[in-house]
């Protein structure tokens, strides 16, 4: 099968295009004819050697993936050869077949294509989990997102606005703020050219918001904390500004605020079936219409290195995904 193959650590340029054998199935595991590919700033991480898992050289980048069952492994039975899937599988999906565990794979509805799928897992996941089991999020609060028109900012403003909160997304340029409405925003942030945090006081008369949402960490983490409402939940998804922030305790206590930690992976992993729940309420959303992932940029297989330098230029929102079989 041809697969897009790391072999080093380092930039998106040396992954390189590879005839490779086929994964052999195992037990509790499907494996899956690949259609689509969602790309995510992990995967970047992981060819930079960055990332908190390393899997061994050579192995193909790629978390998430949708597709079609091909075969299914020992022990498995909520999936059956033919299923239109989902999967969230860790790395290996930048190939024709990837094998993915039967907990991480999800039928997916006949309404939604292979390209909306591919990057539903990881962001979707993660940010279910972060807004409704760490952040219990109300209907009627204050919900701020940073990095509002990426990936899981985006998916961020979309849930938050379905699950009833008032919606303050953040975004770097002019041209992001409509995409940002589009999916629900009530008011969008210019952080680049407006403060954070007199933006939201003014917005919220002085309360500052009831949870925030923050995948980027950095400068948007320090505002966070002096725009964060007494007993708000600020949620630690990630630092894609590069620098993880120190937090000032003193501004916890007067807040009387809560800082927490958002690792969806691990929460899969150990409550397998509180993490399926979340995907079927979502996955209900989808087929009703109440939810559409938003998709940016499409590109090939051969095509992955672009597609993970556009990522990293931030000039995509939503999702990029990665084409393999149309």
């Amino acid at each position: 099968m041809k697969a897009l193959v790391c072999k080093e650590f380092g930039t998106p340029d040396i992954l390189v295009m590879e005839d490779i054998a086929e994964p052999e199935i195992q037990k509790g595991m499907v494996k899956i004819q690949v259609h689509s590919v969602g790309l995510n700033f992990p995967d970047t991480l992981m060819i930079a050697g960055k990332y908190q898992f390393k899997p061994p050289f050579p192995f193909s980048p790629g978390m998430e993936s949708a597709g079609i069952v091909t075969e299914i492994g020992e022990g498995v039975t909520n999936i059956k050869v033919g299923d239109r899937v989902m999967a969230n599988h860790g790395h290996g999906g930048f190939a024709e077949y990837v094998l993915a565990p039967e907990d991480g794979t999800y039928v997916i509805p006949d309404n939604m294509p292979f390209d909306q799928a591919a990057g539903f897992p990881v962001t979707y996941g993660t940010t279910y989990h972060a807004l409704v089991d760490r952040g219990n999020l109300k209907k009627g609060e204050v919900l701020l997102v940073h990095g509002a028109a990426g990936g899981v900012g985006l998916n961020a403003v979309e849930l938050g606005k379905a699950l009833g909160a008032t919606v303050i997304g953040t975004v770097g340029s002019d041209e992001k703020m409509d995409i940002v409405r589009q999916y629900g925003a009530d008011h969008v942030i210019n952080y680049s050219t407006e403060s954070i945090k007199d933006r939201v006081k003014e917005l919220t008369g002085g309360k500052g918001a009831d949870v925030i949402y923050d995948p980027v960490g950095g400068d948007a983490f320090d505002q966070s904390m002096r725009c964060i409402n007494w007993e708000g939940r600020l949620l630690v998804i990630g630092f894609a500004s590069g620098r993880i922030a120190e937090l000032p305790t003193n501004l916890a206590l007067l807040k009387g605020c809560s800082v927490i930690g958002v690792f969806w992976g691990e929460f899969a992993r150990r409550t397998p079936e509180k993490n399926r729940a979340n995907f079927k309420a979502m996955l209900d959303m989808v087929e009703k219409g109440e939810i559409k992932p938003h998709v940016s940029m499409h590109f090939p297989l051969e095509k992955g290195a672009d597609a993970m330098k556009a990522l990293l230029s931030r000039k995509s929102t939503g999702k990029v995904i990665i084409t393999v079989k149309e």
